[in-house]
């Protein structure tokens, strides 16, 4: 079934105020849709993209890959769904993982509610009416009861610091907007500016194509073995047989995450000997548990330390140069403080003749050339250029809408010193506007397709609360709100996130607030909370009964 192309067919039969629109057709924006369809309630999303998917679409760089095991980055909501789906991989990979958004698109009947190619520039809160209106780059405004932002955490590429970037004669790739064709870099003399995840996934593959590759680096980035490969037959029979109880478990987790695996131990009560063992078995199972291995690893400097330096000790086992190993070991932040990375080859492509390292935190890049990047030190000549630099993360696609709520409120006057939700879902002063995984819920420090299920499901759940009750609005009170930012900035301080200028605390984007923004108090903690909150009466929430006017 093909996408959409004209607005059209999505506005026929439409009733004048729609109960909802949601802002994207990515994980989150698909779920919505097929939960509020469920309540026998209208919804439209707008999505800016001609097809579904959200960063499965836009991220097409070679390489792309989930670092969340593909049995448990997906769907839960259906039985019928799971049994339906059979992934290949370990790690499902970009293709794969648009081609089952596009199946459960099709399967569930979602595209007749989307309008593609439409970008949402403005949302705001009609308080006579108690309606959004919900403007985009085409076509009339729509008006909706309820606004849900499905936007995505990694969703607005940051924005380029660099000058000359128009004067280049060669050819710029951002890894956020790749093309929808394959990009041949056979031959071809490439920069790639940027090592966080996408860097480090795309710059094997093109080193394996590139005549030289030069990869600058400004800040080094831990990386544990993906390890990935196909899904052996056991290990699909054993999904299928205990899929249920899994999904079970993962809820209650801290990340939701099974692989993670944390244990009880202590690092710093553990003998070298059996720290090491520990270590080892973890490095050779890949992925994110090897920050399972101990319980103390994420709350306790000493106890990371000693993770750090198993890692720091295996870059320099794999890269034969010494000078460049040791530019690769990251030494000023806690392993797992910024997001870890997982690899396919990375630290072994710096033992390639094709491939140099260039430490810009050394050598700082001063401009983009017509023929390349000149650093301090030198002008290297380049026919491809690439950006792995990463997303304006949590906050970038809330702040590129123009939101306004009571009062003609902006968003962005709101956040100004930084985001502030309750439990990430709902902000004081814009009522019946929700956030998908918003700041101040687990989102990213979590398996995003659990957390976005979650969410979805509370959502749902309240407007139908709402409607029950012939409500006009629900809204975060200001108290409540303010308590649970200072409670996710408490519960952060505990831990060892706030000692890396990371983009969980946008200290990537220049003059972002620096604000812990993700909730690392656990998945199964944080769904109590929102569960009794709801229990309560929607206790925290102000509920305005009999003032909508559509």
């Amino acid at each position: 079934m093909q996408p959409l192309s004209t607005n059209d067919t999505v506005h026929a039969a439409a009733p004048k105020v729609l109960d909802a629109v949601i802002v994207g057709a990515g994980f989150a924006g698909l779920y919505m849709l097929h939960r509020l369809r469920g309540l026998g309630l209208s919804a439209r999303i707008f999505e800016a993209g001609h097809g579904v998917g959200g960063t499965w679409f836009w991220n097409r760089y070679p390489g792309a890959r989930c670092d969340v095991e593909s049995v448990e980055y997906s769907y839960s909501f259906s039985e019928e769904l799971e049994r339906e789906w059979q992934w290949s991989e370990r790690y499902a990979g970009q293709p794969e993982i648009l081609r089952y958004l596009n199946y459960v698109a099709d399967r569930f009947d979602l595209r007749r509610n989307i309008q593609f190619d439409t970008r949402v520039t403005s949302a705001v809160f009609e308080e006579a009416s108690a309606v959004w209106t919900v403007c985009t780059d085409r076509g009339s405004p729509v008006s909706a009861r309820f606004c849900v932002m499905a936007t995505g955490c990694l969703s607005v590429p940051k924005a380029t610091e660099y000058n000359g970037i128009d004067d280049f004669r060669g050819k710029c790739y951002s890894t956020a907007t790749w093309p929808d064709h394959i990009v041949d870099f056979t031959g071809q003399t490439v920069g790639v500016i940027g090592t966080g995840s996408s860097g480090i996934q795309l710059i094997p593959i093109i080193a394996g194509e590139a005549a030289h590759l030069y990869v600058f680096q400004r800040t080094p980035a831990f990386a544990v073995p993906a390890r990935n490969d196909r899904l052996a037959p056991s290990a699909i029979d054993d999904r299928k047989m205990n899929g249920t109880a899994y999904r079970e478990q993962a809820r209650n987790s801290v990340f939701g995450i099974l692989s993670v695996d944390i244990t009880d131990r202590s690092a710093i009560d553990t003998p070298p000997v059996e720290l090491t063992r520990a270590y080892e078995e973890r490095w050779a199972r890949g992925g994110f548990s090897f920050l399972g291995a101990f319980g103390d690893l994420l709350v306790n400097k000493q106890a990371n330390e000693t993770a750090a330096e198993f890692v720091r000790a295996k870059i320099h086992e794999t890269v034969r140069d010494p000078g460049v190993a040791e530019k690769l070991t990251p030494k000023e932040y806690p392993i797992g403080a910024k997001r870890m990375c997982l690899d396919t080859n990375y630290y072994a492509t710096f033992n390639r003749e094709n491939v140099t390292l260039v430490d810009v935190a050394e050598t700082p890049i001063e401009t983009i050339t017509p023929s390349g990047i000149r650093t301090s030190d030198r002008e290297y000549a380049l026919d491809r250029i690439v950006f792995a630099t990463g997303f304006d993360a949590m906050t970038g696609a809330l702040s590129r809408i123009d939101i306004r709520g009571r009062n003609g409120l902006s968003l962005k006057e709101k956040w100004a010193a930084g985001p502030r939700a309750y439990l990430g879902l709902m902000i004081s002063g814009f009522p019946n506007l929700f956030t998908i995984t918003g700041p101040g819920s687990p989102s990213v420090l979590s398996n995003m397709v659990l957390s976005i299920e979650q969410h979805v499901d509370w959502i749902a759940d309240c407007i139908g609360y709402i409607g029950s009750r012939t409500a006009g609005t629900i809204e975060a009170m200001l108290d409540a709100e303010t308590e649970w930012v200072d409670h996710v900035e408490e519960v952060a301080s505990q831990t060892i996130f706030p000692l890396a200028n990371s983009w969980y605390v946008g200290a990537n984007v220049p003059g972002k607030p620096r604000m812990f923004m993700p909730y690392i108090g656990g998945v199964g903690a944080y769904r109590d909370k929102c569960r009794q909150v709801a229990v309560d009466g929607y206790e925290g929430f102000i509920i305005s009964v009999g003032d909508f006017a559509g």
